[in-house]
């Protein structure tokens, strides 16, 4: 494909906004190097790609890309022996975590389908919800051992921990002590009554990396040792006393031992890095294809781009494209076809009307299918792939050249002619412009005439009549147009195909003031065609406007009604709910007032009974019996079921898995029961709700939690407040003696578990160790503690543990 028409649709701007959306170098230098492709395969599997990365990014908000450097020459480096400095140490371990993070989340997402051919024959079969990333992300080497003994050994880019070695740490330990040796006789000879004359002021200085004291230049004698420095007045001497001399060189001698370990722990984890170089190159090229496929995937969803439908059809379709450099809040959605109806389109209409932004889209969105990115369009938009895109856009006259306008295009014109095919695009921008009008638009109609029977496909725009009418003579060649608002002047940057467009020169003119006279002669030279297809168009305009005006008027009444409709259907349903609850009530009052009827009844006939006692005939007793029958009979009808009483109205929802033993609430009765034993067949439940118990159906029912006695007293919670607001996260113990320590550490564990911390740092200092060791033992047997560590660079290193409390 010419890269020469990659920059006149402004191909170069997307690569910029896809840039933006990168995390890392490796993922930039992809995106550079992006290209449009010719194979529908690549395509293809290019989009999937920005779909899938679309798809996560939705569902995860984030995917952690940052922390991936090029970390492949110093691998290299390490491959052949070499030793690596702690930066690129550094860096090589964060890309093993990056690395280590995206395996974990990317590599996940995979389900197992189950299927069979027979009820005894059942396979499993591993499928990928994101064959291409997952496949990406389970093809990365994890070397979690390497990267953390490089974050053990290495604290920063200046600094190597402790406990990268124990011969490290035991050097270190001297150093420390010498350190405190040499003070410490120093100190002595600075507070001594016989030096503090000599000396210029009372303090401990280094020169170099040997301790010195200022001595003032007439008593050098006085204070034997070697000269190190002078002030620039040349009234101190810096002077290492003999003394110190050789407790300076053992301080030395262990600096370089440190030196020399550091530089066997750099060596040694370089090795470590070597020998898996290869596999760290492999995943480095994994981690920019997935830094790119997720830039795609954000570029996605900034634009809110879609998939389109690819096809293998010279033909296209953009459902309400919206060109991806204009302000999605602001631009017009256009729908633009191609080669389902007709292989040309010339678009007609006024300057600013939407033309050339629409025809810069079709070739914009065709460049970034092709480089597998999405379309800013709706669902239902389908793109094809073109061996070759041309574009005549814009004026590229020059002056040094000697091209004029005309030439300039003629010159693009004629490097499309001669190597256009019939899968390629040719977008036209005022073809046949820059030269006499009939010239012009008779090599138009020519230049398209070649384009169409090469069997390319073709998009124009164009002010010219004789296209107009070539598009009409034509069945492959459609006219489209933009619409334009006679009443305010303006654009509404609508694209309408099939009607051609006008230019509206004369109706501009007249809204702005020219003279009514002037107009008339200008029509007056007008061809007598000329005139009669504006009239045509003219009236093709009020048509379309009048059928646009009732379709939209019809589609209102359409909404109208159909919200009515709804509107009286909730109405319905409602007045039948209330109908149904009304009778209901109704039931169960006359049940009421006969059920006390019936008491009353019954009253009667035992003190009737009484009364008669053994002169009762038989037959009295008989109608009495009748009586009651009939009684009972009459309640019968008006008596509510037990199910109408128990299930709620209009419920559809059901407990499931209810099990015995569980808790329950009976829905209308507004009881709390516990469940005694199930009936799954029938949905039914026996409920203890005190010392009654009932069978209820499941649709009654409402599994609740059981509730647990709060046993925190309004005292305790008061002792809680007061120590989470007052309570440290550190002690201090440092002067402390170790009995003494290990009290105050008591007493801090217990307030602070109280508070509420889950971690707390304990300073005890280095010094001779004996308080960090002491302290260090009795923590571990201390029932608060979780874990304890050592404090790492920036937390205050030896001199500190911190806790992790239970």
């Amino acid at each position: 494909m010419d890269k020469r028409y990659y920059k006149v649709l402004e191909l170069d701007k997307i690569i910029e906004l896809l840039k933006e959306k990168a995390s890392s170098k490796l993922g930039i230098e992809k995106i550079e190097n992006l290209v449009p492709l010719s194979n529908y395969e690549e395509v293809r599997n290019a989009l999937q790609e920005t779909t899938e990365a679309q798809s996560i990014l939705i569902k995860r908000g984030h995917v952690p890309l940052q922390g991936i450097y090029d970390i492949v020459d110093k691998v290299k480096r390490a491959e052949i022996g070499a030793t690596l400095d702690t930066k690129s140490l550094i860096e090589i371990a964060d890309t093993m975590r990056a690395t280590r993070v995206l395996f974990n989340i990317l590599s996940g997402d995979i389900k197992v389908e189950t299927f069979g051919n027979s009820a005894n024959s059942v396979e499993e079969e591993r499928v990928e919800k994101y064959p291409i990333v997952n496949s990406l992300a389970g093809s990365l080497y994890i070397h979690r051992s390497i990267e953390e003994e490089i974050h053990n050994s290495i604290v920063s880019e200046i600094e190597i921990s402790d406990n990268a070695s124990s011969e490290l740490r035991n050097i270190r330990r001297r150093i420390t002590q010498k350190n405190q040796s040499i003070r410490s006789r120093l100190n002595t000879i600075i507070s001594s009554t016989t030096y503090q004359k000599y000396l210029q002021d009372a303090i401990i200085s280094m020169r170099g990396d040997r301790f010195v004291v200022p001595v003032k230049a007439e008593y050098r004698s006085m204070v034997s040792g070697i000269i190190h420095d002078q002030s620039s007045s040349g009234a101190t001497l810096f002077i290492e006393p003999m003394s110190i001399v050789e407790m300076n060189n053992d301080l030395r001698q262990l600096k370089l031992a440190e030196v020399e370990e550091i530089e066997r722990i750099l060596s040694e984890l370089s090795s470590m890095v070597g020998e898996v170089s290869r596999e760290l190159i492999n995943n480095q090229e994994i981690l920019s294809k997935l830094d790119f496929i997720f830039a795609k995937g954000k570029l996605s969803i900034s634009m809110r781009g879609i998939e389109p439908d690819l096809n293998k059809d010279k033909k296209f379709k953009i459902v309400r494209g919206r060109h991806p450099l204009l302000d999605k809040k602001t631009v017009v959605p256009n729908t633009v076809e191609l080669g389902y109806d007709f292989s040309t389109l010339l678009i007609t209409g006024p300057n600013t009307g939407g033309k050339t932004v629409t025809i810069k889209m079709v070739g914009i969105f065709a460049l970034m299918n092709q480089c597998g990115l999405h379309i800013p369009a709706d669902f239902g938009s389908s793109m094809c792939i073109f061996d070759n895109i041309f574009a005549d856009i814009g004026d590229d006259q020059s002056i040094e050249q000697n091209l004029s306008t005309f030439s300039s295009h003629m010159t693009r014109i004629v490097d499309i002619v001669e190597n256009v095919t019939e899968d390629s695009l040719v977008i036209f921008d005022e073809l046949g412009a820059g030269t006499d009008p009939e010239e012009g638009a008779s090599l138009a109609i020519a230049i398209l005439e070649d384009i169409r029977l090469a069997g390319a496909s073709c998009i124009a725009t164009t002010h010219y009549s004789e296209l107009k009418k070539y598009a009409l003579a034509r069945n492959d060649v459609e006219n489209a147009a933009v619409e334009f608002d006679m009443d305010s002047l303006s654009p509404t940057y609508r694209l309408l195909i099939g009607v051609p467009g006008k230019s509206n020169a004369f109706e501009i003119s007249k809204k702005l003031g020219l003279r009514e006279d002037i107009i008339e002669r200008a029509r007056e030279y007008l061809t007598t065609e000329d005139i009669e297809l504006e009239e045509v168009l003219q009236g093709v305009e009020k048509n379309r406007l009048k059928i646009e005006e009732e379709l939209k008027k019809a589609e209102e009444l359409r909404k109208e009604a159909e919200n009515i409709k709804s509107y009286y259907s909730k109405k319905m349903e409602k007045f039948e709910k209330s109908r149904e609850k009304a009778m209901e009530n109704a039931r169960s009052e006359a049940f009421s007032i006969i059920r006390q009827a019936k008491e009353s009844t019954d009253k009667l006939i035992k003190e009737l009974k009484e009364i008669e006692n053994q002169r009762a005939s038989r037959e009295k007793d008989k109608r009495i019996d009748e009586i009651r029958k009939e009684i009972t009979k009459s309640m019968g009808n008006l008596q509510p079921s037990v199910e109408s009483m128990v299930v709620p109205k209009f419920s559809d929802s059901e407990i499931k898995n209810l099990k015995a033993g569980e808790d329950v609430n009976i829905i209308t009765l507004r009881q709390e029961g516990t469940v005694v034993s199930c009936d799954d067949k029938k949905k039914e439940a026996v409920v203890q709700v005190g010392v009654m118990k009932m069978t209820l159906p499941y649709k009654s029912l409402k599994r609740i939690e059981k509730k647990e006695k709060n046993t925190v007293t309004k005292t305790t919670r008061k002792i809680f407040k007061a120590k989470s607001g007052n309570i440290k996260r550190e002690v201090d113990l440092r002067g402390m003696t170790l009995e003494e320590a290990i009290m105050e550490v008591e007493k801090y564990l217990d307030d602070a578990c109280m508070a509420g911390h889950d971690e707390v740092t304990i300073i005890h200092g280095i010094g001779t160790g004996v308080l960090k060791k002491g302290i260090t033992d009795w923590l571990k047997k201390n029932p608060h503690v979780k874990s304890m560590r050592q404090g790492q660079y920036g937390e205050g290193g030896a001199g500190v543990t911190v806790v992790q409390i239970k």
